[in-house]
């Protein structure tokens, strides 16, 4: 049937577009936890604990499902299993709508996220078999903050009225904007498998130091991102200004994965992300003092933290995403790197809501700084070995 439509060119830019939304719309609801979280908790009732396990069960089921990928990669057509779970994604956001209980709202966004987490390891392992993979996930981010941004502005004043109902149609909306996508892409079959380094104990440390570095990448950020609108209005800052921040960091996040589309690895990778780690664990703390606020938006400390935090959020990802893929050719690297991350997408928020309880915010910034700094240190021996190569 896809043969009846034009196809991009593989390594085309309106072909990176594509698969840009291939690989976001499993793991979309991402882009809004912040709409998501305190759509439940201001549309539901539910607790700040509640809320966060329920955005934790979409991310570790996501986690399932990209472990998942690493084996079937290879092994299935791709694009007939991405029609597939495109429609699974729309009959389980049909079904979420439905649900008001905590307990059947998690094991339901679990679900969600196993068949999207498969679909988005699908994704990213398709992605490997283009030619500048850092390139491609740069585009990946642009869609996935820029999307986001346009969620968090006008998704969360729709609450009060619709509850999380328009949360999950948004998502709906988003899967099927995809499907239809999809006949346009090109074929991207599997290549012979090509391990790019030396030998074979020193390509598994440099893989687990790369996975490791995504994994707390990711955690410490959406840890702190699945409550920002809380951090907002514990510092006494209204909620349409929150939004509006959040909205509006996610459209300057976008300045970051153009950077990455723009440079590529022309500068290498390890002083790039490595200074963009530190300008993000530094914004994040400045989160401490997001009650600063002597004049309009201009001077808030909390709008302007968002805008630095979102434009290193995108810029580093797609290094190491990248990164992860540079491993091997046949696409299970990149599915590996996509099951890092998503790991450390659902540990944040499951860690947070322990560490946050009855607003204890301060600790949860001062955690994920840390959490970065680890981050840091991981990621330099896989960033310099790859400069080298």
């Amino acid at each position: 049937m896809s043969k009846r439509f034009p196809k991009a060119a593989p390594n085309g830019e309106i072909a990176r577009v594509l698969l840009a939304f291939l690989a976001t719309a499993g793991l979309f609801y991402v882009n809004i936890m912040p709409a998501l979280v305190d759509g439940l908790i201001e549309g539901l009732g539910f607790s700040n604990k509640e809320a966060g396990l329920v955005g934790s069960a979409n991310v570790y089921g996501a986690a399932v499902g990209a472990f998942a990928a690493v084996f079937v990669v290879k092994h299935v057509n791709w694009r007939m299993a991405a029609v597939a779970l495109l429609f699974g994604l729309i009959a389980i956001d049909l079904a979420s709508m439905l649900l008001e209980n905590p307990p059947a709202l998690i094991a339901t966004r679990f679900a969600h996220g196993c068949v999207g987490g498969l679909l988005v390891g699908i994704g990213f392992a398709v992605i490997s078999r283009t030619s500048e993979v850092d390139r491609t996930f740069g585009y990946l981010l642009t869609i996935q903050f820029g999307l986001g941004g346009l969620g968090l502005i006008f998704l969360p004043p729709l609450v009060p009225e619709y509850g999380t109902t328009g949360l999950f149609f948004s998502l709906i909306a988003f899967s099927t904007a995809t499907l239809l996508m999809l006949p346009f892409l090109a074929d991207y079959p599997p290549r012979e498998q090509k391990i790019v380094l030396g030998g074979h104990g020193r390509n598994l440390k440099l893989i687990a130091l790369a996975l490791l570095a995504t994994f707390l990448f990711q955690a410490a950020n959406m840890g702190i991102y699945a409550f920002a609108i809380g951090i907002g209005k514990d510092a006494m800052l209204e909620t349409t200004f929150i939004s509006s921040a959040l909205g509006v960091a996610a459209w300057f996040a976008i300045a970051g994965s153009i950077l990455v589309i723009l440079l590529s690895t022309r500068y290498g990778r390890m002083w790039p992300v490595g200074a963009a780690v530190v300008m993000t664990a530094l914004s994040i703390w400045m989160l401490h003092f997001s009650d600063v606020k002597p004049g309009g938006w201009e001077t808030s400390v909390y709008w302007w933290t968002n805008v630095v935090w979102g434009v290193g959020w995108a810029f580093v990802i797609s290094y190491l995403l990248g990164m992860c893929s540079e491993f091997d050719t046949t696409g299970q690297m990149a599915a590996l790197g996509g099951f890092a991350s998503k790991m450390g997408l659902a540990s944040g928020p499951a860690v947070a809501a322990l560490i946050v309880g009855d607003n204890n915010y301060g600790l949860l910034i001062n955690v994920s700084v840390i959490a970065l700094g680890l981050c840091l240190l991981a990621m330099l021996l896989p960033a310099r070995t790859l400069d080298r190569r």
